[in-house]
């Protein structure tokens, strides 16, 4: 190949590079923006309602917002490889002793609820915030997944990992709650919340090992 040739594509696989990593913090901003407004509505309406599977949801979504803002410094880092390792191992490890943190609080307060017997009220708008959640995150989570595969980032997977994993406790959460408001039975909330911890655990366990979670390979 010509040496100008050579130069071209050098510099357009730079170009197009860099055009990914413009949109990967695009969907870093955009996560930290919807995560910061599902934390917030769920934390004051499961406190409210007395709801430890919306708190529960609630500080997942914290997690989930801490966890975009380390994505977010590895991918003004991607210019140097040294940096990026580093900044990804970090992060796989910090999150996962914030997940194994949470599986302890639910499980804690679930076995709390139960056995006294603690019945929450009804909560229409953590019914609302995890419709939205059940629609918005599985979107997030494919276009995370498009960008990470063509940067070749195990960081930015797991992270797409996450916007799944919001999804599914999503539908466990408002399985619970519609459970509760429907039929009014009250050990739905605390019965649902139980069913996140061994979720919340494995993905902790996880991120403590560097498990990629089927992430694309260097």
């Amino acid at each position: 190949m010509p040496q100008t040739a050579l130069h071209v594509a050098v510099s357009d696989l730079a170009s197009n590079r860099t055009a990914l990593v413009a949109r990967g913090r695009r969907l870093e901003y955009l996560t930290i923006a919807w995560n910061t407004f599902e934390a917030a509505v769920a934390l004051v309406s499961g406190i409210m309602s007395g709801s430890v599977a919306l708190v529960g949801f609630g500080l997942d979504s914290v997690i989930e917002t801490a966890s975009a803002v380390v994505l977010l410094r590895r991918l003004h880092a991607d210019h140097d490889p040294a940096r990026r390792e580093a900044a990804e191992r970090t992060a796989r490890r910090l999150v996962g002793v914030c997940f194994l943190l949470l599986a302890a609080y639910v499980a804690i307060e679930s076995i709390r609820a139960l056995w006294t017997r603690a019945q929450p009220e009804r909560s229409l708008p953590g019914i609302l915030i995890a419709i939205a959640a059940i629609l918005v995150m599985p979107l997030l989570g494919r276009a995370k997944r498009r960008v990470a595969a063509q940067l070749n980032s195990r960081a930015m997977h797991s992270d797409s990992r996450q916007a799944d994993f919001c999804a599914y406790l999503s539908a466990i959460l408002l399985t619970g709650l519609l459970l509760h408001s429907v039929l009014g039975w009250w050990w739905a909330d605390p019965v649902a919340a139980l069913l996140m911890v061994p979720i919340i655990a494995r993905e902790g366990v996880q991120g403590l090992r560097g498990d990629s979670c089927g992430c694309p390979g260097r």
